[in-house]
């Protein structure tokens, strides 16, 4: 690894460190460097809050003229809720800067790295660009495709079964499993589930602080972690605003394909238009982009696993096995009626796999 290579690991090790509350803003992290010792470093923390070039800069005050700053997106060339941090670099007397990737928003797109070039600043782009894109996911595909990054989560047994025939669910995989899925709640924009999971389960759709982990909570106090909103599909209007979801703190939005509003407290109607029975998935994705939805973590039963799997509509497959058989009367992992021949499986191929206590984690993303 490289110089260049290694402060920018540090820099996206700092990026990470935003990753339960950026939201929708992007994770960034930046270190400024001089004479091979870093003088300043930061990461964006909170929406509205500084960025990260601007901590960094604070912290190497003067000692950032002619030294090198390692950011891992574009630095913004615009004015939003803060001034724009391609300026600040300008002023800094930076000589030079190294970029992870560009950043694909529209406002700044290449904009930040004209700025510094303009102003004689030595411009790098690309180093560790997939590392920086792999810490960004919900926030760059919504940036390139107006939809966000999904993530479907199961919890099954060795064949594949999530219930027993009855419904009986609690609790085939282990508390530690359990305990791993709080970080993936953490991160996420939002959790989308079902009237049906929601009414079933009893469910509440929460971030549970005291089951993340030591070293989160260590950084982050609980008042910092944010509560993803929940989207919970209704379309048969049958929810009765007496369930756990809206006894939670956060917000809950409810679509429905009728204006029949719930009225609670911190709740939104969202209205799906369409004629079908069904609630339209791409729709409701598109829907969900426009509101600065970057992430969708779903925690849902077979129907709606099925559905998004059915439509090519899930980025990322996160299965928790345990090691259980359930036999052949039990309730099946996912629902695809029109799966007909073999050759029309959906295929995946292996991102990770796991030992998470009694369990296996295994993480898959469409082949």
């Amino acid at each position: 690894m490289d110089k260049d290579q290694f402060y920018m690991q540090q820099a996206i090790e700092l990026a990470k460190l935003g990753r339960f509350t950026t939201t929708p803003n992007p994770n960034v992290g930046c270190i400024i460097v001089k004479n091979d010792q870093i003088i300043g470093k930061g990461f964006h923390l909170k929406a509205g809050l500084p960025h990260a070039e601007v901590y960094a800069l604070k912290m190497a005050g003067d000692a950032a003229k002619d030294a090198t700053a390692y950011v891992t997106l574009e630095p913004c060339s615009h004015y939003g809720r803060t001034p724009p941090c391609a300026d600040a670099l300008v002023r800094s007397g930076i000589k030079r800067v190294v970029i992870a990737m560009q950043d694909p928003n529209p406002n700044v797109a290449g904009k930040g790295i004209k700025r510094l070039k303009d102003a004689g600043i030595e411009v790098m782009v690309g180093v560790l660009n997939e590392q920086a894109e792999a810490i960004n996911k919900g926030f760059l595909k919504c940036m390139r495709t107006g939809k966000p990054y999904v993530q479907l989560k199961l919890a099954a047994s060795l064949d594949g079964k999530i219930a027993m025939a009855s419904g009986e669910s609690k609790w085939i995989t282990s508390s530690v499993a359990r305990q791993d899925v709080q970080q993936y709640r953490a991160q996420a924009s939002c959790i989308l589930s079902t009237r049906a999971t929601v009414q079933e389960d009893n469910a509440s759709l929460t971030v549970r602080y005291d089951e993340l982990p030591d070293e989160i909570r260590k950084i982050y106090p609980q008042e910092n972690i944010r509560q993803p909103i929940r989207v919970i599909i209704d379309s048969q209007n049958r929810l009765t605003g007496n369930e756990n979801i809206f006894s939670q703190s956060g917000e809950t939005w409810i679509v429905r394909k009728q204006n029949i509003p719930i009225i609670k407290p911190n709740t939104k109607l969202i209205i799906e238009s369409s004629a079908q029975n069904q609630i339209d998935l791409v729709e409701l994705l598109t829907e969900l982009g426009k509101n600065q939805i970057n992430s969708v973590w779903v925690e849902a039963g077979a129907h709606l696993a099925g559905a998004l799997i059915e439509q090519d509509l899930v980025d990322e497959l996160i299965i928790y096995y345990a090691p259980k058989l359930l036999g052949h009367n039990a309730k099946d992992l996912c629902v695809l009626p029109n799966l007909t021949k073999l050759s029309l499986a959906p295929q995946f191929q292996f991102e990770s796999v796991v030992a998470v206590g009694d369990d296996l984690r295994i993480i898959l993303k469409r082949k």
